[in-house]
């Protein structure tokens, strides 16, 4: 199994490239960041790895989550797909990860940014100096992201909000969808997300010392709030499609009624009008010259009655 890249890093900051299967630092940890698409790395991990969490690494699909194993932690988390080839950010790309005292395992399907931002600072020389600091870097940056893309989204709404309670018309109601979509697709991973990070603040857990523990409750507080502001984001946009829905109901009743007060003021005009335009022997007028204008002013009569009629029964 050829990884993404290996490092080993010391307790005062220092890394060296490593190869996966070489002998563990005496002192601080390595972390190997591998792609589980590539050829060898599911035989890898359940050779290197206990079992359950190998197979827990290496499943298709996965929800964030976090849980305890053989003396070392499995963290599942979901941070926004910023791949330039993806066209949506909230479809969300998950990280697996397998935390030990002396190792970190982290597998990816997809790119992850989160990744890929600390194995910057890891050649910068501004490494995570242990494995649970690692973790928090790696949950920092995934909720760093999606706080800022629910600020965004948030934004987005504001103005589009002005512009449909102005004209429910405008153009821009097709975003309507595209971001009712997008808070679902967010709010489907973010609300587990907030769980899992809850469940590593549990006192007992290994790996997780007192400064870490601190820090994760802080990130899972954080991933709580943006559970609830994406919740109002979603809640907010299914208000505002039911405000559009309604104009359109209301136009399309006030035109249907305009069509039907039109219709019952020229359906009786319609009758005479038809009534004296048959071609049959015996009809009146036929040899009199006053007798089209003296139709046209029964029949302009009857309108203004029709319409009498309905405003005596307040129809109109």
């Amino acid at each position: 199994m050829i990884p993404i890249f290996a490092y080993d890093i010391a307790p005062d900051g220092t890394a060296r490239e490593t190869g996966p299967d070489a002998p563990l630092p005496d002192e601080g940890y390595r972390w190997i960041h591998c792609d589980f698409t590539h050829e060898g790395t599911r035989e890898w991990l359940f050779a290197a790895l206990p079992e359950r969490t190998a197979e827990i690494l290496s499943q298709p699909e996965t929800r964030p989550r976090a849980l305890s194993h053989a003396g070392g932690l499995i963290v599942l988390l979901r941070g926004l797909n910023l791949d330039p080839a993806a066209d949506d950010p909230e479809d969300m790309v998950g990280l697996r990860t397998w935390v030990e005292p002396r190792r970190v395992v982290t597998v990816r399907r997809r790119p992850v940014q989160a990744a890929r931002d600390i194995e910057a600072q890891v050649r910068e020389g501004a490494p995570p100096r242990s494995p649970q600091l690692l973790l928090v870097a790696l949950a920092t940056n995934f909720m760093g992201r999606i706080e800022d893309r629910g600020v965004a989204m948030e934004d987005r709404l504001d103005a589009l909000e002005d512009l449909l309670f102005a004209d429910d018309r405008h153009p821009d109601r097709k975003l309507l969808p595209e971001m009712r979509t997008a808070a679902i697709r967010l709010h489907r991973f973010l609300g587990p997300q907030a769980s899992a990070l809850h469940a590593l603040t549990a006192p007992g857990l290994p790996v997780i010392d007192d400064e870490a523990r601190e820090d994760l409750s802080e990130i899972a507080d954080r991933a709580q709030r943006a559970v609830e502001e994406i919740t109002a984001v979603r809640d907010r946009l299914a208000a505002l499609s039911d405000h559009v829905d309604l104009r359109h109901g209301m136009r399309l009743s006030k035109n249907s009624y305009v069509l039907s007060v039109v219709a019952a003021i020229f359906l009786p005009m319609s009758f005479l009008t038809g009534l004296f335009g048959v071609n049959v022997a015996g009809m009146p007028g036929t040899s009199t010259s006053v007798a089209f204008g003296l139709l046209t002013l029964a029949s302009l009569a009857l309108g203004i009655v029709v319409w009498l009629v309905l405003r005596g029964f307040r129809l109109l």
